[in-house]
């Protein structure tokens, strides 16, 4: 790895480092780290690294270093998000330190809200996140359906309950809305090489952390690209994320909850939810003996089948699937993969209605 050293580097100790993992982001970078320049919270630094890029993102951070001195940039073989995001992590400079992904954007005040919830915490806990509410939109600018919603008011969620909300999927399990103490996070890197990170580190963090102060405010823009790391364009593409978070629901169960049993209903639905995802995407193909992976997620549904009948978070419509998933797998992939490719055609006007 080399680093790219700018040749007027501010000389006060920056409160906040921002992250920028970059990967073939080069159309859309200037955009994002424009977003991040114009923060009304000005002492702050932004370190981009360049995971591998084959387009132009280097050539990017390097003007944009050269135009700010804020800015530095690193620059690795690819290694994947997590990769990028721990180097940044291990030179940032701040007092606390945030990320924002290379296509998404962020409002002007994020940062200056984020950095007064966190001053209203650090004299009474040492470990804590604090979290800023999120808005989808498309490429336009156009607003899209909320996945997570900010709170009426400031609310600290003390840790056990942020972890139940996390495997409840009601809190927001993003490292991009968020804000930590730098010190805390270079103890806690992420896990390389698996998808679903930032949620497997949110729920190992949540055994060490005093809670998570929610903002009542909006500051995160998430833009849904065709194509991008977390959003593919192939509806049918079978993402590695369907696996690993298998992984992550049996670390929840067998660790987590072991630990909090308190948390064991809400792990217990994760684990059940996930792989009831992950049947619903797995090509047909690889639904065979020979896929160990897949006979596991089958034995657990049958082994689990009655917690499934009982768990009160799943709908009815999931209970359906699951038990049809768990006796007639292929069978009923079969059919679900019919149903599904016809209304994916059918919205995309191949075939008349």
């Amino acid at each position: 790895m080399s680093e790219y050293i700018k040749g007027t580097q501010e000389t006060s100790k920056p409160l906040i480092s921002v992250v920028v993992p970059v990967y073939n982001a080069a159309a859309f970078l200037e955009r994002t780290v424009g977003t991040i320049r114009s923060q009304t919270l000005k002492n702050l630094e932004i370190l981009l690294v360049d995971d591998g890029s084959g387009d132009d993102s280097a050539a990017v951070c390097r003007r944009l270093a050269q135009e700010d001195g804020r800015i530095r940039a690193f620059f690795k073989e690819n290694g994947g998000a997590s990769s990028a995001r721990n180097v940044g992590i291990q030179n940032a400079c701040g007092k606390y330190i945030g990320f924002v992904d290379a296509d998404d954007l962020i409002l002007p005040d994020m940062y200056e809200r984020l950095y007064e919830g966190a001053c209203r915490l650090e004299q009474e806990m040492e470990g804590f996140i604090v979290q800023i509410g999120r808005c989808e939109i498309d490429v336009d600018g156009r607003r899209l359906p909320d996945v997570v919603f900010a709170p009426q008011a400031d609310t600290f969620v003390p840790a056990e309950e942020f972890a139940r909300s996390l495997l409840l999927y009601e809190g927001d399990a993003s490292f991009c809305t968020s804000l930590l103490p730098v010190w805390y996070m270079k103890q806690h890197l992420f896990e390389e090489g698996v998808m679903g990170e930032d949620f497997l580190l949110l729920i190992k963090m949540s055994e060490s952390i005093s809670g998570v102060l929610r903002l009542a405010a909006t500051g995160y823009q998430v833009v849904h690209r065709a194509g991008s790391a977390t959003r593919k364009e192939d509806p049918f593409h079978f993402s590695k994320v369907y696996t690993d978070i298998v992984r992550h629901a049996d670390y929840a169960e067998q660790e987590l909850a072991a630990r909090h049993p308190d948390l064991k209903q809400a792990a217990r639905f994760f684990g059940l939810y996930e792989r009831l995802d992950y049947m619903l995407h797995i090509p047909i193909a690889r639904m065979n003996a020979q896929n160990t992976f897949y006979i596991s997620v089958r034995s657990y549904l049958r082994k689990n089948f009655l917690s499934m009948l009982r768990c009160r978070q799943l709908t009815w419509k999931n209970k359906a699937y699951l038990v049809l998933l768990t006796w007639i797998p292929r069978m009923t992939r079969q059919v679900h993969w019919k149903l599904r490719g016809k209304k994916i055609m059918a919205q995309s006007g191949k075939v008349d209605r």
